[in-house]
């Protein structure tokens, strides 16, 4: 009895459909994000090119900007892997219109353009606005570390950085020499010196790190000079000397112990919950929806000093995306927490914990919800820890967690973010604008609620 199967045949001629528009169905994210890209505005991104047809052919820049978006929302963010998916996936090759641009020129695109792309974010924004999908009445905000592209064990104290600053250039010295043997003192080889290209890469990091110990040490020389002299006024003025141990002064010279990271000197060792990592401090203000509404980095591993800052970057945003509207309650967890932070702006209501959850919910259930009028004479901190444990409060905090925390878990594990791809604070943070960027398209697509009707049927 013959088996009835169907046909495999893999010296057939041709196997893929002829038109595009059957290689995936209709609701396909590729679609999506192809639609999205025709409804923004990429002038910006076309004024860096001739327009008198001159020179080679270049890319479009809508296809690569697709590419990108529909790479970022896929989790993958390697130049490499984009490009090996431009030839083995069939989404990409839609999105790149069969196109396939080598890693380099990705790499290229992505780093000549990094301001370019985190303005994407507020368009991307702008459609969510368009679509209803964001909720401005309670929003929350929050930091998560995500490791740099260095390791903790680059970390070299100042001392080992001058060593081998040292050692590279006798090396280089050595080179010159043996040079000046072979070719003669006033000619020179037609390539460098095997290594001597990788050499000069690694003095240049370390150099970065050097130069950051030293403008640390003497910003702190400079803050203790203050202190000092503050101190020292004040005791002119009462005539008494004031309590506790007189502030020495510091050196404006790195300690030989102090450490900078060689790989990515604008990157911090930070204490995360799995430990310490060597990283950045990436923090989103989330709505009610938990879309992104702003992203920033920073090099500190503590919050406090990110909510003015984010709450600033908050409003440029929405004003950007042309979002006349504004929150009215911002909700952060204990690290957010000082008096100075309690001055906040215009029309915002801030809810900041002054101490771990569970403190709090100890503290409520030994004293329960407080209730008559807010007695006179209440520090920020008492204000605060009371209007926490008010019903309204209570109901309004317990939101925090359901924004803000589900949005890291999404972007870390669906779109893998848990390393930065490139080095420096300007690449670290266009990478994370991007990522808050794909989260929100991500979000659309997934709401089937897009501003242009772009589920119709394509090649109609």
């Amino acid at each position: 009895m013959a088996y009835h199967f169907v046909p495999c045949d893999r010296e057939q001629g041709y196997l893929m459909p002829p038109r595009l528009q059957e290689w995936l169905p209709e609701g396909d994210l590729a679609w999506f994000i192809l639609d999205v890209v025709e409804q923004m505005d990429l002038r910006e991104f076309y004024g860096a090119y001739r327009e008198d047809g001159w020179g080679a052919a270049a890319y479009d820049p809508g296809m690569m900007v697709g590419v990108l978006l529909y790479a970022y929302c896929q989790g993958i963010r390697s130049s490499r892997r984009i490009a090996s998916a431009l030839e083995r996936d069939v989404g990409f090759r839609v999105v790149a219109a069969n196109q396939q641009p080598n890693f380099r020129t990705i790499c290229r695109f992505r780093g000549d353009r990094e301001e370019a792309l985190e303005r994407l974010f507020v368009q991307v924004l702008g459609l969510c606005w368009e679509a209803g999908l964001v909720k401005l009445g309670v929003v929350a905000l929050d930091g998560t570390k995500v490791a740099a592209n260095a390791a903790l064990a680059a970390n070299r104290s100042y001392e080992a950085i001058l060593g081998e600053v040292r050692q590279i250039l006798a090396e280089a010295r050595a080179l010159d020499s043996e040079e000046d043997a072979r070719y003669g003192p006033d000619r020179r080889g037609d390539e460098l010196p095997e290594g001597l290209g990788r050499r000069a890469e690694r003095l240049n990091r370390l150099a970065g790190a050097k130069a950051r110990l030293e403008q640390e040490a003497v910003a702190a020389a400079q803050a203790a000079q203050e202190h000092l002299e503050r101190r020292q006024a004040e005791e002119t003025a009462t005539g008494k000397k004031k309590r506790g141990r007189k502030p020495t002064e510091v050196e404006p010279v790195p300690a030989q112990e102090t450490k900078a990271n060689t790989t990515d000197p604008d990157s911090r060792i930070m204490k995360a919950r799995q430990g310490y990592v060597q990283g950045y401090n990436v923090q989103a203000v989330v709505s009610e929806d938990q879309v992104v509404l702003a992203v920033g980095v920073t090099q500190d591993a503590n919050d406090v000093r990110q909510l003015k800052p984010m709450v600033d970057r908050l409003e440029q945003t929405l004003e950007a995306a042309g979002i006349e509207k504004r929150p009215q309650v911002l909700l952060g967890d204990a690290g957010y927490w000082s008096e100075a932070n309690m001055r906040s702006p215009d029309g915002l209501e801030l809810l900041i914990a002054t101490t771990k959850d569970w403190k709090q919910r100890k503290l409520l259930r030994e004293r329960g919800y407080p209730r008559g009028r807010i007695p006179q004479g209440l520090s920020h901190r008492e204000r605060m820890e009371r209007k926490l444990l008010t019903k309204r409060g209570r109901a309004l905090y317990k939101k925090r967690g359901v924004l803000v925390e589900p949005v890291f878990g999404q972007i870390k594990e669906g779109q893998g973010f848990r390393r930065f791809m490139r080095r420096g604070l300007q690449a670290a943070t266009s990478e994370a604008v991007l990522i808050g960027t794909t989260h929100n398209l991500l979000k659309l697509w997934r709401s089937g609620q897009v501003p242009w009707g772009w589920a119709k049927a394509r090649w109609n």
